[in-house]
């Protein structure tokens, strides 16, 4: 019997209709947003934090940066793969968590104010069920921090 993957939470194909793209968002609003989407991910609140990311994704599409817009993109799908995990549905945790790891590898982007690089291997830990989730972190300099590390510093 096939399984039907939701279609909301894979981003990994393109699509046949082209994205809705948002207005540009103020600093401001996007600080916000990302605060949000921060705290919403680290409560585990995953289908809300991904609908925050990608308030933040559908405002810079088309703005000519691929590279940022694809790291946007596996931010969505971790959380969208996290979801699949709490849901106990293998299929929906490998493909999403695959893609969002093939999106999220590479070096930190300048571009996005979150940390990434640390973020995607504790995700494929989590995803083989081998760690808790990630947390969702800025980067210094680009707004509070809330780890363990952080908080030592």
């Amino acid at each position: 019997m096939a399984r039907h993957v939701d279609e909301r939470f894979t981003h990994s194909a393109p699509s046949r209709a082209l994205p809705r793209r948002s207005a540009p968002m103020t600093p401001a609003e996007r600080q916000a947003t990302l605060t949000r989407a921060r705290e919403l991910f680290n409560a585990g609140d995953y289908w809300h934090a991904h609908e925050a990311l990608e308030t933040v994704w559908r405002s810079i599409i088309g703005d000519g940066e691929g590279g940022a817009a694809r790291v946007w993109q596996g931010l969505i799908q971790a959380a969208a793969a996290l979801l699949h995990q709490r849901r106990g549905n293998r299929h929906g945790v490998s493909v999403v968590g695959q893609a969002a790891l093939a999106r999220l590898a590479g070096a930190q982007r300048p571009d996005v104010e979150f940390e990434t690089v640390r973020f995607s291997a504790q995700l494929a830990r989590a995803l083989a069920g081998e760690a808790d989730p990630p947390r969702l972190e800025f980067r210094a300099g680009d707004g509070e921090r809330t780890t363990d590390d952080a908080q030592r510093q």
